[in-house]
């Protein structure tokens, strides 16, 4: 899996990313591949692939995030949602390390205490898929004012977000290649 953390340039995540071969047009990554990149994200219900935010007439915003998109070319949408969520571990494991704060995890979404205590979300996060291959979106908020629900960012946790980004798509990418290898290792049985 190969994986590219952009900090250099914002980028505006806005549902359309969620595109075969995004990431090789934009980045130069075949194949399998993740990317992060830091920018607004603003998803007007008519780019967004969750129908039940799109049924909740529920967009999403947020000023300033960390995104994470990957696509997978071997892989159907249930074996991406695992990756999905593979990942959301991940981040959770990271942030409660770099935090020394406890993260609770409800399915793909993250949450961390405010500063004035009230629980604030922290991630969004979506898997789908197109005709050629799979995609899962995860966005970090970094900045928070304005988001339609009560948030927290990670510029409030005190987490450096190039650090936290490159250490994340590294330890994704290393447990990626490790279920691969996993499953090359073992013999058939019966």
């Amino acid at each position: 899996m190969h994986t590219h953390v952009v900090v250099d340039r914002e980028i505006t995540y806005d549902g359309r990313q969620l595109a075969p071969h995004w990431i090789y047009r934009q980045f130069d990554l075949l194949g399998d591949a993740a990317v992060s990149f830091i920018g607004p994200c603003h998803v007007d219900l008519s780019e967004m692939v969750d129908i039940e935010d799109v049924k909740a007439q529920a967009p999403i915003y947020s000023p300033k995030m960390l995104h994470v998109i990957a696509e997978f070319f071997s892989s159907e949408l249930h074996t991406t949602v695992y990756r999905q969520r593979l990942l959301i571990v991940t981040a959770k494991e990271l942030l409660e390390r770099l935090t020394e704060r406890p993260v609770t995890r409800t399915g793909d979404d993250l949450y961390l205490p405010r500063s004035d205590g009230a629980p604030g979300k922290l991630s969004v996060s979506i898997a789908t898929a197109s005709a050629t291959s799979t995609f899962i979106h995860t966005g970090f908020n970094i900045e928070t004012e304005g988001t339609p629900v009560p948030t927290v960012g990670l510029a409030e946790l005190g987490v450096d977000v190039p650090t936290f980004a490159q250490e994340l798509l590294r330890r994704y990418a290393d447990e990626v290649a490790d279920i691969w290898l996993a499953c090359c290792k073992v013999r058939a049985v019966g």
